[in-house]
C-alpha cells in the first residue's frame, strides 16, 4: 500500500465548518497537512478547528462567506501569512435556493451562482497565482455534484453552477499542466444537509442520523454513504501518487468510487450539403434521436420492491 504524507503542505477548504467540507479538512490534516477552515458562522469555523486540532491536526479559521476577489485573496492571504505557502484548494462552500424555473427568483439563482461558481473561480484564480509563484505545482479540488452532471428537477441554479464547475476544471488543467498543477472536479454523494432535500434520500438520511447503518444497495449500488466516505479523494489528489491525475471528475460515495465521462457525441448522420428542418424530420428518429440521452439523478431504488 502506497504511504500518502502531506506533511508540510498547507490547504484551503472553503465551506468547511461542518458537512463534507469538515469531512475533507480532517483527510488533509490527517494526512499531515495545515488547513485553513472556512464559514460564515465564526462560532461554527473555530468548533472545526477545534476538532481538527483535538485530532492532532493544525488548523486556523477564516470567516468569510466566498464569491467575491476580496474573499479569495483573504483565504489565500491568511494560508500564506500563518503556514508560509498554498499547496491544496478545495473549494467545497456552497448554498441551495430551490424552485422550479417558473418560481426562481433572480435572488435565487445569483446567490447560488455567486457561492458556486463566481466563488469557486476567484478562489482558484487567488490560488493559482500564490502557487504559480511559489513555483512547486499544486493541487485544485473542485467539488461538482451530480446534478452538474445529469440535471435535476428544482435545481436550475445549482445544476448550472455545479455543471460550470465541472467544464472549468476541464479548462483550468490545460492552463496549469505547465506549472504542474493538477485540478479535477470531485462529484461527491454524501448524507448531507443538501441531500436531504432530496424526497428519495431523505428518509435514509434521517434513519443514519437515529443510528442506522445505510443499506448495502444504496452504498454500493448508488454509491451513497457518509460524509467521510467521501473524504479519501481529496489527500489522494494532493499527493504526489495522483501528479498524473487532472482533468477529471471524479464521483466518490460509499463504497463506490467512479470517473465520469465528458461530454461528447454519442451518435452522428451526415446530409450531403447539410441540414433541412424536413431532412432533419426524417432522419431524426431512426439516426441521432433513436437513443436519447436520459436526465436527472436516478432514485433509489429498494432491492425487491
Amino acid at each position: 500500500m502506497p504511504s500518502i504524507d502531506l506533511t508540510g503542505k498547507v490547504a484551503v477548504v472553503t465551506g468547511s465548518g461542518r458537512g463534507l467540507g469538515l469531512a475533507y479538512a480532517h483527510a488533509l490534516a490527517a494526512h499531515g497537512a495545515s488547513v485553513v477552515v472556512n464559514d460564515i458562522d465564526r462560532a461554527v469555523a473555530e468548533q472545526a478547528v477545534k476538532s481538527l486540532t483535538a485530532a492532532g491536526g493544525t488548523a486556523v479559521a477564516e470567516v468569510v462567506p466566498v464569491g467575491t476577489a476580496e474573499a479569495a485573496d483573504r483565504l489565500v492571504g491568511r494560508a500564506v501569512a500563518e503556514f508560509g505557502r498554498l499547496d491544496i484548494l478545495v473549494t467545497n462552500a456552497g448554498i441551495l435556493r430551490d424552485k422550479v424555473l417558473w418560481k426562481m427568483t433572480d435572488d435565487d439563482f445569483d446567490a447560488v451562482v455567486t457561492t458556486h461558481l463566481r466563488g469557486t473561480f476567484t478562489c482558484a484564480r487567488a490560488a493559482a497565482v500564490r502557487m504559480r509563484e511559489q513555483g512547486e505545482g499544486g493541487t485544485l479540488i473542485l467539488v461538482g455534484s451530480p446534478a452538474g452532471q445529469r440535471g435535476n428537477f428544482g435545481q436550475t441554479n445549482y445544476s448550472a453552477a455545479k455543471a460550470g464547475i465541472a467544464a472549468m476544471a476541464r479548462t483550468w488543467s490545460m492552463e496549469l499542466a505547465r506549472a504542474g498543477i493538477t485540478v479535477n472536479a470531485i462529484v461527491p454523494v454524501a448524507a448531507t444537509a443538501m441531500t436531504e432535500t432530496i424526497p428519495a434520500f431523505a428518509p435514509y438520511i434521517v434513519a443514519l442520523r437515529q443510528g442506522e447503518p445505510l443499506p448495502g444497495f444504496l452504498r454500493k449500488g448508488h454509491g451513497f454513504g457518509t460524509a467521510e466516505d467521501c473524504a479519501a479523494i481529496v489527500p489522494f489528489l494532493a499527493s504526489e501518487h495522483a501528479r498524473t491525475v487532472t482533468g477529471q471528475a471524479i464521483g466518490i460515495g460509499g463504497d463506490k468510487v467512479a470517473l465520469w465521462s465528458h461530454p461528447q457525441e454519442t451518435a452522428a448522420a451526415y446530409a450531403d450539403g447539410g441540414w433541412s428542418a424536413e431532412t432533419l424530420a426524417d432522419v431524426w428518429p431512426v439516426s441521432v434521436g433513436a437513443a436519447p440521452q436520459s436526465v436527472g439523478i436516478p432514485a433509489p431504488e429498494v432491492p425487491g420492491s
